[in-house]
């Protein structure tokens, strides 16, 4: 009997399916060791980052390695003025915490000047660090004010500026936004006549220059004299150098109302608005003479005795009245001098000539002697 080939084919049969199935369970091992490991390295990089976003938190999951993908992921968008901290190119882990401000438009007028700002900050004080404005700057919002319930900040710097009124300059440093305002600030009064060297609706800007000017209007009464006239009538028996006042003249009196403009105290203009005359003048009289005067003699040519009395009695002027009642080179009274006849020659003695003057004296002296003159005659020993 040949040997049994059955159990051969057998015995190699259950080798192949051992070597089958080692090769099986093998294979399951590797595919579990690859499905671990990948379960370990999903658990790995998955992250789990907080984002906040203009103050609204949220926590995110990730695979990201770094800011910008957080964002991404998250469909954030964020443009070059907004403030992303940390900076987006930085790398994140487990736990990290991502804040992004967002930057907004501020309508901002400065000193007048307006422009849209964008800017992340939260509040009126952190706008003015970013923009380097004192924050002693006069503000529409107090500094503590949210931008995002303001909208719109007015700022107004501190300026220095001189202010001239009433006599007096002085230097104030202002966050006036007008002169107006800055007249008003001060308590400064314009007046509908004032004159401002800047109009109220100007700006105020640094080192700026006011002059406020006073304009007073006045009315003022003053008297004048009013000059009274003369009326003449003549007289031919008064020679023509000869006037008599029969009636003295009076001034008579004006009252006028003028209105005046007072610059700064000082009148620079005045108007006649009344005036009324309160007492008329009277004019004075005058009684003038049309006789020709005959020419007089040379006093030089009157010599002797006479001329000797008449210096005596006169000083030698022979046409002289001094009004004391006597007249001419001898000193004639009215009454002697027209009852010697002199009146034939003139009303009184000093309107005569030398000659007849002495033609008079001698009618005197032929009646009474040199005793008509007794002080000058005896001191020239005619008595």
């Amino acid at each position: 009997m040949s040997p049994c080939p059955d159990t051969a084919t057998d015995s190699g049969t259950v080798t192949n399916a051992l070597k089958n199935r080692w090769v099986k369970i093998a294979g399951q091992v590797v595919v579990m060791t690859a499905l671990v490991l990948g379960l370990v390295a999903f658990v790995g990089n998955n992250k789990s980052v907080t984002l906040t976003v203009d103050g609204q938190a949220s926590t995110v999951s990730t695979f990201g390695s770094t800011v910008a993908d957080v964002l991404a992921e998250s469909e954030v968008e964020v443009g070059e003025l907004d403030d992303v901290t940390p900076a987006v190119g930085e790398e994140i882990s487990d736990g990290a915490s991502i804040e992004v401000v967002t930057a907004k438009p501020v309508n901002v007028n400065v000193d007048g000047d307006s422009s849209t700002v964008h800017t992340t900050a939260a509040t009126v004080r952190e706008l003015l660090d970013e923009l380097e404005v004192t924050d002693k700057s006069a503000l529409s919002a107090p500094l503590t004010a949210e931008l995002a319930s303001v909208g719109a900040v007015t700022i107004s710097t501190p300026k220095r500026v001189t202010i001239a009124v009433d006599g007096k300059t002085r230097k104030e440093v202002t966050t006036a936004t007008t002169i107006g305002d800055l007249l008003q600030e001060h308590d400064i009064k314009v007046r509908k006549d004032d004159k401002l060297s800047v109009a109220a609706k100007e700006p105020v800007e640094e080192g700026i220059k006011v002059k406020v000017t006073r304009i007073d209007r006045e009315r003022v009464e003053e008297t004048e004299s009013i000059a009274f006239g003369t009326d003449e009538t003549t007289n031919s028996g008064m020679y023509a150098d000869e006037e008599k006042v029969t009636r003295a003249g009076e001034a008579g009196e004006r009252v006028k109302v003028y209105e005046i403009v007072l610059t700064d105290g000082k009148e620079t203009s005045r108007k006649l608005v009344k005036e009324k005359v309160t007492r008329e003048p009277v004019s004075q009289k005058v009684t003038v003479g049309t006789k020709k005067r005959p020419a007089k003699v040379n006093n030089a040519n009157v010599g002797g005795t006479w001329q000797a009395l008449a210096e005596c009695e006169s000083g030698g002027n022979w046409s002289i009245n001094t009004g004391n009642g006597y007249s001419g080179g001898l000193q004639f009274s009215a009454s002697s001098w027209l009852g010697a006849g002199g009146g034939k020659y003139a009303p009184y003695a000093y309107m005569a000539t030398p000659s007849e003057q002495i033609a008079t004296a001698e009618v005197l002296r032929g009646n009474g002697g040199w005793g008509h003159w007794p002080a000058c005659a005896s001191k020239l020993g005619l008595l």
